[in-house]
């Protein structure tokens, strides 16, 4: 009886945290429903929540990308591959984030919520309307005190300051190493604590979710629907047309050989949502179906994992302008830049860590003075948009090691021409 007691009550604990935001989305929505308007005092307990999300993102931001720009040293060949293959994971990310914004703006899935931000989210919204010229906001991305900046929660000047400081410390050398073991330490301890934070997600989920479905009805449901659809088909577009593309443009390749060659990948990432738990199988995929030779897989493709977050970067848009539809708060010409630049450049400090796409929304939300609570409402179907998103990074690193070995010379064609690519079952095993 003892042992059966303690399964049940280990029942939760075991759960996914996927599976556990979901029952709390669902059972937000429920108490909702029947609470109504009182549902209004339940609100405190999501707003802990999304003060801790808040809390986090400074710290990691800047953290994350001085580890990760030091974390690149590497011989000359190393050091050439690498700056490729950062350069076309940044330009696919912006690009990502584009056809977001763009299916977003097309499809409109929040208009008509009609929901009403605190005072003080409405007045940091009216701020990022009245934003500065783009001009200005180019200039700017220098900190003149950086201190202020990472107290003021300045994330460009951050992370240009963060990657400006990585860099210093690669170049000289010895005497970087004892404060590149302090900034590893402190990721570390933002990754614990970020984990930490995302185990109170399905209470401030449940909460925030009951205050919505009280104050706004069941009419909040619909969207997410649209929300779902717009991802997915952005994701679509961006391996058929951008990823394709780019091979038979720039590597002269059969796309179609391209496409066959990732499937075992893509369904490995498409149902453990992990593109570092998928880094056996790309590797396989790279060298086996697409003929890259394995220095260049084994250099690429776990910098892609670090660094690639093209799905997410599009989710991010769809999503930024689900809140702003569903706020009704108006973006300007420079919001969608600072949208794009803001997910662009943290894509290289925040892949890894678990609530990624969260986190990673609640940075590019903060930085255009969206309301934070449009977090609590895309959080209950993150688990059906990650499953599109790490596809699409996985993808999207693969793509890329077949550009950098075919411009490196390190590309077999006779393999990458080969009709039948390995098995799914070769795949998973690898």
């Amino acid at each position: 009886m003892s042992t059966t007691t303690a399964q049940q009550s280990g029942g939760w604990s075991n759960l996914a945290l996927w599976k556990k935001i979901l029952i709390g989305m669902v059972a937000g929505i429920i108490v909702g429903a029947i609470m109504g308007p009182n549902a209004e005092m339940l609100k405190p307990i999501g707003t802990l929540f999304i003060n801790a999300i808040k809390m986090l993102i400074v710290p990691l931001v800047f953290c994350s990308l001085v580890v990760g720009v030091t974390a690149m040293q590497d011989s000359a060949k190393m050091g050439r591959m690498g700056i490729k293959s950062i350069i076309i994971y940044l330009l696919t990310t912006a690009v990502a984030i584009t056809i977001g914004l763009g299916l977003g703006t097309i499809l409109a899935p929040g208009d008509g919520l009609n929901m009403v931000a605190d005072a003080n989210a409405a007045a940091v919204a009216k701020d990022a309307k009245d934003a500065p010229s783009l001009v200005s906001t180019i200039i700017n991305l220098i900190p003149k005190n950086p201190i202020e900046a990472l107290a003021g929660g300045k994330i460009l000047q951050i992370i240009v300051f963060a990657l400006g400081l990585g860099i210093a410390l690669n170049m000289i050398g010895e005497k970087g190493e004892p404060a590149i073991k302090l900034f590893n330490s402190l990721a570390e301890a933002m990754f614990k604590l970020t984990e930490l934070v995302m185990k109170f997600a399905p209470y401030g989920i449940f909460a925030l979710m009951a205050w919505v479905a009280g104050k706004y009805g069941m009419d909040v449901l619909l969207p997410l629907f649209k929300v779902i659809g717009a991802v997915y088909i952005g994701c679509i577009i961006h391996v058929l047309v951008v990823y394709s593309g780019a091979i038979a443009f720039i590597a002269r390749l059969s796309p179609v050989q391209y496409l066959k060659g990732i499937v075992n990948a893509q369904m490995m990432a498409f149902s453990s949502t992990s593109s570092s738990g998928t880094l056996p199988v790309s590797i396989r995929c790279a060298r086996e179906n697409l003929g890259v030779s394995k220095g260049t897989a084994s250099f690429v493709l776990p910098l892609g994992a670090t660094i690639n977050m093209d799905g997410t970067a599009l989710y991010q848009g769809v999503a930024a302008l689900f809140v702003a539809q569903a706020f009704g708060i108006d973006l300007s010409t420079g919001d969608y830049l600072t949208i794009i630049a803001t997910a662009t450049l943290a894509s290289v400090g925040t892949a890894g860590v678990p609530g990624a796409g969260l986190i990673m929304l609640s940075l590019v939300l903060t930085t255009v003075g969206l309301p934070m609570e449009g977090l609590a409402i895309i959080a209950g179907i993150d688990r059906i948009l990650d499953m599109a998103r790490t596809s699409v990074n996985v993808s999207g690193d693969l793509m890329v090691s077949v550009l950098i070995a075919k411009s490196e010379n390190e590309l077999d064609e006779s393999i990458y021409n080969a009709v039948e690519p390995v098995t799914e079952q070769e795949g998973v095993n690898a």
